[in-house]
C-alpha cells in the first residue's frame, strides 16, 4: 500500500529542517529546499539542482508538490486577464489580473466555490468544494505576476482577496499564503499592498486585529439596513450589523487602519434616501472610505444596476460627512471577470 505523500509546501522551514535531521541529513538541507520552493518558486524536485539526485529521489518518496496550472487564459477588451486555474485534483478556480496605467492588481481566490450565499454573486451559487491550500493561493499570485511582466512590462503591485470564496472562512491558509507573499524569501510584497475583502465575519475580523495582520481590510456591506442586507446576503442574519460594527471598531482601535466598504447599488433595493442615510450613519462609527461599485449582472435578472444619478447621490451625501466615496466601474465584464461574476464558466 502506497504511503500518502504530503505536499511539501505545507511544511515550515523549521519543520523541513527537523525532517532532514530526523533522517540523518544536515539540517541546512531544509533551508535549501525552502528556498527552492518559495524564493525560486520551483514546482518540481528535479529543479533542486544543489541537491544530489539521490536526495531528490528521497524527497519524491516522501512528498509531492502540487502546483496550479493556468488551464485557460482570457483577455478582455480593456486589458483585464482572467485565468481558469486547474488544481491538482482537477477542480478549477478563477483569478484575475486588473491593469491600470499605474498599477497591476491580482484578484485571487481562496476557496473552490464559496461558503456564503449572497444572492447577487455568481460564485455564491457554486457549492463550496474545499479551501485552497497556501501554495495554491501563492501560485495564483506568481502566475499573475508573470503575466503582468509579460504583457504590461511591470511587476504585480497589489493583491485583493476578492476572487472566489470568503477568505476569512479559510483564515489559516490565507494567512500562511500572505506570509509567503510578503516574506523577504518569498515574493517580498508589502502587506499594505494586500487587501482582504470579507462579507463580514465579526469574530474573524477581531482575530485579524488580535493577530496583528498588516493587510488592508475591505467589507462587502451593500446595505446598512438590517432587513435589506439579510435579503441580499442571507448568511448575514447570523452576523447582525451591530456585531459587524463592533468588530470594525475593534479592528480600527487595534490597527489604526481605515476600512473600505464595498457597496453595490441596485434598482429598487438600496437606491432610496433611507438606504443612503443608513450608510451615512454606519460610516460615522469608524474611519472609512466607500467604493460604490457598478453591478455586474449574473443572468438571473433579479438585480439591476441603479441609475447613475443615485450613485452620485451616494457619493455627494457621503462627502458631506467627509467620507471619501468613489464610483468604481468594473473591468473585464466581457469575459465575466468583474466583481461577482467568477463562476467557472470555463469549466
Amino acid at each position: 500500500m502506497e504511503i500518502q505523500r504530503k505536499d511539501i509546501r505545507s511544511l515550515s522551514k523549521e519543520q523541513l529542517r527537523e525532517f532532514f535531521t530526523l533522517h540523518q541529513q544536515a539540517a541546512f538541507r531544509g533551508n535549501q529546499v525552502y528556498d527552492w520552493l518559495w524564493s525560486k518558486k520551483c514546482t518540481s524536485f528535479d529543479d533542486f539542482t544543489n541537491l544530489s539526485k539521490d536526495l531528490r529521489a528521497f524527497l519524491k518518496e516522501h512528498f509531492v508538490i502540487q502546483p496550479i496550472r493556468v488551464d485557460q487564459m482570457q483577455r478582455s477588451n480593456d486589458g483585464t486577464i482572467k485565468n481558469a486555474v486547474k488544481l491538482h485534483d482537477g477542480l478549477v478556480v478563477e483569478s484575475v489580473l486588473i491593469p491600470t496605467e499605474t498599477r497591476t492588481t491580482a484578484c485571487v481566490s481562496s476557496q473552490v466555490g464559496c461558503s456564503l450565499d449572497c444572492n447577487f454573486c455568481a460564485t455564491a451559487q457554486l457549492k463550496r468544494m474545499r479551501n485552497l491550500e497556501p501554495g495554491e493561493i501563492f501560485d495564483q499570485v506568481v502566475a499573475i505576476d508573470q503575466e503582468s511582466r509579460l504583457y504590461f512590462n511591470r511587476p504585480l503591485s497589489n493583491i485583493v482577496f476578492m476572487g472566489m470564496g470568503e477568505p476569512l472562512m479559510n483564515y489559516p491558509n490565507v494567512m500562511k499564503a500572505i506570509d509567503r507573499i510578503t516574506a523577504a524569501d518569498g515574493l517580498g510584497m508589502s502587506a499594505k499592498r494586500i487587501t482582504i475583502s470579507t462579507s463580514g465575519i465579526p469574530k474573524m475580523i477581531k482575530k485579524m486585529a488580535d493577530d496583528g495582520v498588516k493587510c488592508k481590510l475591505a467589507v462587502s456591506l451593500h446595505s446598512a439596513v438590517e432587513s435589506t442586507r439579510n435579503q441580499i446576503m442571507p448568511f448575514s442574519k447570523n452576523f447582525p450589523l451591530t456585531e459587524l460594527r463592533d468588530s470594525l471598531q475593534y479592528w480600527y482601535q487595534k490597527t489604526k487602519s481605515k476600512i473600505t466598504y464595498e457597496y453595490v447599488v441596485w434598482k429598487g433595493i438600496n437606491d432610496t434616501p433611507e438606504a443612503i442615510n443608513a450608510l451615512v450613519k454606519f460610516c460615522k462609527h469608524v474611519p472609512c472610505k466607500v467604493n460604490i461599485i457598478e453591478y455586474n449582472p449574473i443572468d438571473n435578472g433579479i438585480f439591476q444596476q441603479a441609475d447613475d444619478a443615485i450613485l452620485e447621490q451616494y457619493v455627494e451625501t457621503l462627502k458631506q460627512i467627509q467620507v471619501v466615496a468613489k464610483v468604481r466601474r468594473s473591468r473585464g465584464k466581457d469575459i465575466d471577470a468583474a466583481c461577482g461574476q467568477l463562476a467557472n464558466k470555463s469549466k
